[in-house]
């Protein structure tokens, strides 16, 4: 959404007067619109407010900016036209910054001037940090945006992000995720059978490696439902999360992010396994003292603790951490806690 503010086509705007500003903003000079045009007050304009919901009131001999007044701006000359002047439609952040989602279409030298005007107008108001989400609709605007001092910060299939950063020098804002979280799925079944698969893709084809299932955590989605999801997916074996047994942080991994993988123990609740076809070659159930010695776990030493860990697991030698609904004091959601349930019940 844009919103507009009126003037005189005969006005002339500069940067030079600085006003007091209203009781919302004490203390502060703002430099706003003085004009140059000869002032012969006729009758009065109103026009709804701008920028992040506030309004304005405009005068001929001087310039203020009110929360909750609707815009007032005495007129010159019937003879002169009065033209519009747009802002972007924005919303608050919880960090004294704004967030403008765009969705009209528009040509890039009608958007600059209109951007431009808009960080001025939240200059005044003592913004910080400027978002603006570009769907990629209006990707012919990135190019225009990023001229005007705003850099990339994260991109989805359907939109970009870029922000700017009003005060200069070095800004407090958050950076994009940082890490992918990834899964490593220990099933272990009543015969101490342990669910492996060997990959038709990726780093493990045609190598002959047994492996348990593992996957990437998706967006929104909760560690031990992830295990579940992949185990599922990969094997067709329906499970039920137990704990996490360790995990693993890692750095400079998929496209220079960090890496979490943790590693989970599951509970079959089926046993006939129907393999997915674009990704797994092959799967079965296997004795674990089998899996284990396997050249390939013996060599690498993450894989070796991983194995020790499973094998203390099954000698019960060995508490994990599993999930907890908790709740929080900042949300009114619930989240899922991992703890070593087993050591807090002696407490």
């Amino acid at each position: 959404m844009i919103r507009s503010l009126l003037f005189s086509s005969n006005f002339m705007p500069i940067f030079r007067t600085t006003v007091t500003a209203p009781s919302c903003f004490p203390g502060y000079h703002l430099p706003l619109f003085c004009f140059a045009a000869r002032f012969a007050p006729i009758s009065t304009f109103y026009c709804t407010g701008i920028g992040v919901g506030n309004s304005a009131s405009f005068c001929s001999k001087f310039c203020s900016v009110s929360a909750k007044s609707p815009f007032v701006m005495e007129q010159v000359p019937a003879a002169n036209e009065v033209q519009q002047v747009k802002l972007l439609d924005a919303t608050n952040d919880d960090h004294g910054g704004v967030i403008v989602e765009m969705s009209e279409p528009m040509d890039s030298e009608v958007f600059v001037p209109i951007l431009r005007a808009s960080v001025s107008y939240w200059k005044q108001q003592g913004k910080r940090g400027v978002w603006i989400k570009l769907p990629i609709e209006l990707s012919n605007l990135v190019e225009a945006v990023v001229k005007e001092g705003f850099w990339y910060h994260h991109a989805e299939p359907n939109y970009l992000m870029l922000v700017y950063w009003i005060p200069g020098g070095a800004h407090t804002l958050p950076v994009n995720a940082t890490h992918r979280v990834g899964i490593c799925a220990f099933v272990l079944n009543e015969n101490q059978e342990v669910l492996v698969v060997q990959e038709n893709s990726g780093f493990f084809r045609g190598t002959g490696v047994w492996k348990f299932p593992t996957g990437v955590v998706d967006e929104g989605e909760d560690i031990c439902r992830a295990a579940e999801r992949e185990v599922r997916e990969e094997t067709g074996i329906d499970t039920q999360f137990v704990e996490v047994l360790a995990f693993r942080q890692s750095h400079q991994a998929f496209f220079e992010k960090s890496d979490l993988f943790f590693v989970c123990m599951l509970k079959p609740l089926s046993s006939e396994i129907c393999k997915q076809e674009a990704e797994i070659e092959d799967a079965q159930w296997m004795k674990f003292e089998d899996y284990s010695a396997q050249p390939f776990i013996q060599e690498h030493e993450v894989l070796r603790y991983t194995n020790k860990i499973c094998a203390a697991k099954i000698q019960k030698q060995y508490s994990g951490f599993s999930p907890v609904l908790t709740s929080s004091a900042f949300s009114t959601k619930s989240y899922l806690m991992y703890l070593n349930e087993n050591d807090l019940k002696r407490q």
